[in-house]
């Protein structure tokens, strides 16, 4: 049985869906035009830079002593120039305050002191309050002139004039440029009141040069606000994108020994599982424990060569083809060495130790690590000659690559590379638990000497 709603409960429920759809969301700024938004945002930046904590405390910092001016000083020179700021501060206030007294026509008495310090003490306050300086400003052009005695300049008396200008310019200097607008445009309102309310009985207003000069300053000192601010970015930004090309320099290079090694590695491995499955039929009548434990083996080593390959597919580009000759050793150096000397490199060879069969991956590391050296060698240090010396000891093998300085004068100019040849040497000395020293040599040269450590096989392994 079906039972239906009343029709007093239906009509309540679409008189509330239709009231919750009209009712417009927030405050209604949404239905506000876009000047209306905009002046809106305007005021809310005034109020931000100019009268929010506008009497906060805000220290004037030391120049640093490694600044790119105070940096060319003397080092006895260098902790007084830090504190230049407060005493072209100072300064300033001291030109402001015989501006207040003199120039307003007070030369002596209390009006005098009292109408110099009304055009000091803003310009001292910028070293500490520097938005309530700007007020302090503002009122101290009024009191000056009720003080002063100068009916010639109008609502600017030199006192005042001087103040207000200053203190404009080491706001702005401190602040941002929005904030030198806001100030400029409330020194302009406050020209345009008082000259029109109170502007009778005096010769001339000086209202235009005062508001044209601090046009300018605040301009110069805005646009160096943002050259400042774009040389930050600049800075920041290359910063961070030399930091990206060392991480992806760091990264190919690791990429390019895990290829390297997976050839390697493959090797060896195809070898086990194809020993392992021919082991038995080398052996009349092999018991069945030992051909399961051959096929065990031969089961581990394709399993294990098959998660090898599937994990260097994820390090392994997409256009990368795997090199079909075998991948160089020591034994390679001759011809390495010959391609270097018709490059235009004079390079020798010294082999000390018994000359043994390494490891491949220590054999694959070290032609490496030569042949990035020679490369360096002839980028950096064009027509320089160079040596290589392979020392085979008890422990492991000895690399040291040295060339001499470029001759001067050289036809033959160096050409750096992007920094990749000692990343990636580190990154295959790292590998094998080795030791790298690289460095610049007594007669300006370079040099490079690696340990790659190489454990004895025990005897139960021969």
């Amino acid at each position: 049985m079906t039972t239906g709603h009343p029709a007093g409960a239906y009509r309540d429920n679409v008189t509330e869906t239709t009231q919750t759809r009209t009712v417009p969301s927030g405050d209604g700024s949404g239905s506000r035009s876009p000047e209306y938004r905009l002046a809106m945002d305007a005021l809310r930046g005034l109020r931000e830079d100019l009268f929010h904590d506008a009497f906060a405390y805000r220290p004037l910092p030391r120049v640093s002593p490694d600044g790119p001016v105070t940096r060319r000083l003397p080092a006895r020179l260098r902790q007084y120039a830090t504190r230049i700021p407060y005493a072209v501060v100072g300064f300033a206030a001291l030109l402001c305050f015989w501006g207040g007294s003199v120039a307003n026509g007070q030369s002596e008495g209390l009006l005098a002191m009292l109408s110099g310090l009304a055009c000091a003490l803003p310009v001292l306050a910028t070293l500490v309050r520097p938005v309530g300086a700007f007020w302090m400003s503002m009122a101290a052009t009024p009191l000056t002139g009720f003080l002063g005695s100068s009916f010639g300049d109008w609502p600017w008396l030199p006192g005042a004039f001087m103040c207000h200008l200053t203190v404009l310019v080491l706001v702005a200097i401190r602040t941002r440029p929005r904030t030198a607008a806001w100030m400029w445009a409330l020194t302009a309102a406050y020209a345009f009141v008082t000259e029109t309310l109170f502007g009778g009985g005096h010769f001339s207003t000086n209202s235009a040069p005062l508001l044209t000069l601090a046009a300018l300053a605040l301009l110069l000192v805005s646009v160096w606000h943002i050259r400042r601010d774009a040389r930050r970015q600049v800075t920041a930004q290359q910063t961070v994108t030399a930091h990206e090309r060392s991480r992806r320099t760091l990264l190919e290079e690791r990429t390019t020994i895990a290829r390297e090694l997976h050839d390697v590695v493959a090797h060896h491995m195809s070898v086990v599982a194809i020993q392992a499955e021919a082991a038995p039929y080398r052996v009349e009548n092999p018991p069945p424990e030992l051909e399961r434990a051959f096929a065990t083996i031969r089961e581990n080593a394709v399993a294990a060569l098959t998660e090898l390959r599937r994990v260097l597919g994820v390090v392994r580009a997409e256009d990368y083809e795997a090199p079909d000759a075998p991948q160089p050793t020591l034994a390679d150096l001759d011809a390495l060495l010959g391609n270097v000397r018709d490059a235009g490199l004079s390079v020798d060879k010294a082999v000390t130790g018994a000359v043994r069969e390494l490891p491949p991956g220590v054999e694959l590391s070290a032609y490496r690590i030569v042949q990035e050296a020679l490369s360096n060698s002839l980028r950096h240090a064009p027509g320089a000659t160079a040596r290589v010396e392979v020392s085979y000891v008890l422990g492991g093998l000895g690399l040291r690559i040295v060339n001499g300085p470029m001759p001067e004068p050289s036809l033959v100019k160096p050409s750096p590379g992007a920094g990749h040849g000692i990343t990636g040497m580190r990154e295959r000395v790292s590998m094998l638990n080795g030791e790298m020293t690289a460095g610049p040599t007594d007669d300006g040269g370079y040099e490079v000497v690696v340990f790659l450590p190489v454990t004895a096989p025990s005897e139960g392994d021969a």
